[in-house]
């Protein structure tokens, strides 16, 4: 025994003995990995005291909500940057779990869902996270971040709740997310101060249960040092129905700009353990959501950073909701209601929030300047310069070309495998087919007169079609009927010699994200009733919008207008069809040119004189537009979506075209249109 101890003895010396000789001819070998394990050793960011402790040191947090979900990743470090000349430390983003599980089982984190990239490149830049992973988020947001097909589920989940079902999933998607979270935590080295469990819950529900086991499954996979919080509303109720009591779930707020801060962070302290509640508004609402239909909501300037000197001024802390609001592109717009379901209030594409930095990046507003000279006061580190804008151009009119409706081009965007049959129509969900739009087909036997069709619950707007069913490609425009306008519709007589074919082109116009009707299927609802009579026997028929520019390359000659007008619907037997322009679900497509990779720059598609509809730019859906009711006219297209040569916009028109088939790039946005305006400003 003596002998194995002295020799492993020998052992122990000889080794530290080559290590100091490495030690002493290669010191920077040891330097890098030692500073980095020490750092870590040494990183902490608590709670005591009433005060946030970053590294044992009074730190107040001057934040801002920055999406990396509406940003293009190319534009990440821009808008951070401009953050950071702002004068903030801290960024907070949500994490929606619909953008990284699509489908069940259906993992995405590339591109604008690298979320680990993201956070990597905040803390390259100086800043820490809040980190708000759901699993609800709200946010403006389609379903609130949930993934569309929870709803496809029977039975029908219960959202937010113990529901096993529920949390079943949430365990799946945690267990996927929070692994990758884990090395970006504060006190492992990376920028993640605090993550947040749930979101405004108190304002929902009261299940202390459902809020108890997102902690647990949150704990489970980062440990006992995190900062874990909650944001409710400054009000007793929510926080008495959204908060942890406890020591182990930080309680913050939020309340409406303007409101006297200091009454409602004293509330905040008895939701909080004795000297653990520092005083934060976790939403500091630098403006507001815009509806479609609405006036742009706006914010006064120097009555916001007022408002922000207020809560700095005695060492509060907050964070900006928004910063930079960034661009809804795709279908992923959120959704309100008002007093009922019917009530059906969809956010419009542009998130600009009347933030301080625009949509688009911009960094020279008054508000932006007046909230900088706020914060300047307060920042213990210098403020850096503020970047120079970012360049827009207008690119001129481009001519659209009519190329197909939607009948035409049905079968194509459609895989015969997901065409579902029932005996009653099926809401969207149920086929597969989460966002965009579901066609609905049945026939009826022709009838000498004219017929009322009613639907007594779609979500959310309704086009109804008549042909035919001989000649189905020949399909008449009806009229639609609306979520919000719900009224019978009038068919009108046709002569067929065979049955008639009803088609309903209904549009999913995004999910509801906040409220008590959350659970928000897409579709047709209800029965379609005609003249008194259910109508049986439909076939759902769901459509794929991707690479659309190589379908019309592919198929050239698609373009006939097969919607036909009301003139010559009217036709004895429907002999004649002609191509004029009328209502109904068309495609159009124009090309423009930028002559070198140095004339790129950002742009906007003005649709001023268009009706309704979705836009593509080299097929990136860069969302909805819909200047007939407003306000928003132009949609952004970021610069990384244009290439050298020709550029091509694709656009699905449901309405009415413009008269000259012109859509034009112009070099700003514009938020002017609408012919039925009402008060947006809060």
């Amino acid at each position: 025994m003596k002998f194995y101890s002295f020799k492993f003895f020998f052992l122990y010396i000889l080794i530290m003995s080559s290590t100091s000789l490495i030690r002493f001819f290669f010191p920077s070998f040891f330097s890098s990995a030692q500073l980095q394990n020490s750092q870590v050793d040494t990183r902490s960011f608590g709670i005591a005291n009433d005060v946030f402790l970053k590294d044992g040191q009074q730190f107040q947090i001057i934040g801002g909500d920055l999406h990396y979900f509406r940003i293009h990743p190319e534009y990440w470090k821009d808008r951070l940057l401009r953050a950071k000349a702002l004068g903030l430390n801290t960024i907070q983003t949500y994490v929606p779990w619909n953008l990284h599980e699509p489908s069940p089982g259906e993992w995405v984190f590339e591109g604008i869902a690298d979320i680990e990239s993201f956070l990597k490149l905040c803390q390259e830049l100086g800043f820490l996270v809040m980190l708000r992973p759901g699993p609800y988020i709200c946010g403006e947001w389609d379903f609130g971040g949930f993934p569309a097909w929870l709803l496809s589920i029977e039975p029908p989940l219960k959202l937010r709740s113990s529901d096993p079902a529920f949390l079943q999933l949430v365990e799946k998607w945690w267990g996927v997310l929070l692994p990758k979270i884990v090395p970006l935590l504060y006190n492992n080295g990376g920028p993640i101060i605090m993550v947040q469990v749930e979101n405004e819950y108190g304002s929902y529900g009261d299940n202390k249960n459902y809020l108890h086991q997102l902690v647990s499954l949150a704990r489970r996979h980062l440990g006992d040092q995190i900062i874990l919080y909650t944001t409710d509303g400054g009000s007793r109720d929510t926080l008495e129905k959204g908060t942890i009591r406890g020591s182990s779930v930080f309680s913050a707020i939020d309340f409406s700009t303007g409101d006297d801060p200091w009454p409602k962070f004293k509330l905040q302290k008895e939701f909080n353990e004795p000297g653990k509640s520092p005083p934060i508004c976790t939403e500091f609402y630098t403006g507001w959501l815009t509806h479609w239909g609405e006036k742009l909501a706006a914010t006064n300037a120097q009555y916001t950073a007022n408002a922000l000197d207020t809560i700095l001024s005695r060492n509060g802390s907050a964070v900006l909701y928004m910063v930079h609001g960034g661009t809804n592109f795709g279908f992923l717009n959120g959704a309100n209601t008002g007093s009922n379901d019917s009530d059906f209030k969809p956010d419009i594409t542009s998130y600009d929030y009347d933030a301080p930095i625009s949509e688009w990046g911009d960094s020279d507003s008054p508000k932006f300047k007046a909230l900088r000279k706020v914060i300047r006061k307060y920042s213990p580190v210098s403020v850096p310069r503020v970047p120079p804008n970012n360049g827009k151009r207008g690119y001129g009119r481009i001519k659209l070309q009519k190329r197909a409706s939607f009948f035409d081009v049905q079968h194509t965007l459609t895989n015969p495998k997901d065409v579902a049959e029932a005996k009653n129509p099926v809401f969207m969900e149920s086929v597969g087919q989460m966002f965009g739009f579901l066609l609905y087909v049945t026939e009826y036997p022709a009838k000498k007169n004219g017929s009322i069709l009613s639907i007594s619950k779609v979500h959310d707007r309704a086009q109804v079609y008549v042909s035919c069913s001989l000649d189905e490609r020949i399909n008449k425009y009806v009229g639609k009927i609306e979520r919000w306008a719900n009224e019978p519709l009038e068919i009108p007589s046709i002569r067929c010699a065979s049955t008639i074919r009803l088609s309903i082109l209904v549009e999913n116009m995004g999910r509801l994200n906040y409220g008590p009707y959350l659970y928000d299927r897409k579709g047709i609802l209800s029965d379609v009733v005609l003249d008194g009579s259910v109508l049986h026997g439909w076939k759902m028929i769901p459509f794929s919008f991707q690479n659309l520019s190589k379908l019309f390359k592919e198929s050239p000659t698609i373009g006939v207008a097969t919607t036909t007008s009301e003139k010559e619907f009217s036709r004895s037997n429907l002999e004649y069809h002609s191509e004029l322009l009328s209502e109904g679900a068309m495609f159009y497509e124009g090309l423009f040119t930028i002559n070198s990779t140095n004339e790129i720059t950002d742009t906007f598609i003005s649709f001023s004189g268009w009706g309704k509809g979705i836009a593509f730019v080299n097929d990136f859906n860069i969302g909805r537009f819909w200047p007939l009711a407003g306000p928003q006219c132009s949609l952004y297209v970021p610069a990384p979506l244009l290439r050298p040569g020709k550029n091509v916009v694709i656009i699905l028109e449901t309405d009415a075209p413009n008269h000259e088939l012109v859509v034009e790039s112009v070099d700003q946005q514009d938020f002017t249109c609408g012919q039925r305006s009402r008060s947006g400003t809060k």
